[in-house]
């Protein structure tokens, strides 16, 4: 009984480690984006703005 409990524990730590690392990799990539991005349509405004 304890054997098959404690094998569930590790199952639920191993999900937990993976949900955190896919939660990692998507702030990583939102981050790149967004500096990505926010520098072009800063970019856009500024040009914009002359415009005006």
């Amino acid at each position: 009984m304890v054997k098959g409990q404690n094998k569930n524990e590790l199952q639920k730590g191993a999900t937990m480690v993976e949900y955190a690392l896919l939660i990692a990799l998507i702030a990583v990539i939102a981050i790149a984006a967004i500096k990505t991005l926010g520098s072009k349509v800063s970019q856009q405004f500024s040009a914009v703005a002359s415009q005006v």
